[in-house]
């Protein structure tokens, strides 16, 4: 306001506004301004790809991707707060993770905190909690993230340890915050990521109670076409 309160001013008198038009100008100034700032903070903090966002993403050359749904998930920041999930599934180089920073990225801009991260470099953090004692408090901050991105979930190992964390943050995420997931495999492969089968069909039930299912089909689009 202390930068703005000139100019608008000026604007008012040659405009004829009346001080309640003058003040209203100003505090909208304002507003603009702490939700610009409010954006840029948290997309730094969601550490999303810098830029992947939807219009950045060739539809076109992904003619496999439903341009609708995943505008309409991007428009929509009601699923995340009813705590429900987006599961999308895609052979390598479809353009999964471009979808997941561009849905983020449009609900950022309309309030909504999220955090993007590797499931493998997640899940080693979680492991250095656990053998730090410290499990808990780890899955207990991600939980104040309403929307936590898992990228590439099955590139993590299949041993006892990783698997175990993996489904704790599943678990704890049930029903009370959304998560992102994208996966090369489908669920019925999912054996390669969990070595238990029992915690494999627990996971896949917890996500897929409330979730979204997009499985994109086609080859990479990254591929150079010749």
């Amino acid at each position: 306001m202390y930068a703005h309160w000139e100019s608008c001013a000026a604007q008012a008198e040659e405009s004829h506004w009346g001080y309640p038009e003058y003040l209203a100008s100003l505090c909208n100034q304002e507003v603009v301004s702490r939700t610009q700032k409010r954006i840029v903070r948290h997309v730094k903090e969601a550490k999303l790809t810098p830029g992947k966002t939807l219009s950045t993403f060739d539809f076109k050359a992904a003619k496999a991707v439903n341009a609708p749904q995943i505008t309409a998930l991007a428009d929509n920041i009601g699923w995340v707060k009813q705590a429900h999930n987006l599961v999308i599934f895609g052979p390598s180089g479809i353009g999964k993770s471009h979808l997941a920073c561009g849905i983020a990225h449009r609900l950022i801009e309309q309030g909504v905190r999220a955090l993007f991260m590797s499931t493998t470099a997640l899940v080693q953090k979680l492991q250095q909690a656990r053998q730090a004692y410290r499990l808990p408090e780890a899955i207990a901050k991600l939980a104040r993230i309403p929307l936590l991105i898992l990228d590439d979930i099955g590139y993590v190992k299949k041993d006892d340890a990783e698997t175990s964390v993996l489904f704790e943050l599943i678990a704890d995420r049930y029903e009370s915050s959304s998560l992102i997931i994208t996966a090369n495999q489908p669920f019925g492969e999912w054996d390669q990521i969990f070595p238990d089968n029992n915690m494999a069909v627990a996971a896949i039930d917890r996500l897929v109670h409330h979730a979204t299912i997009i499985n994109i089909q086609g080859n990479s689009y990254r591929k150079p076409k010749v």
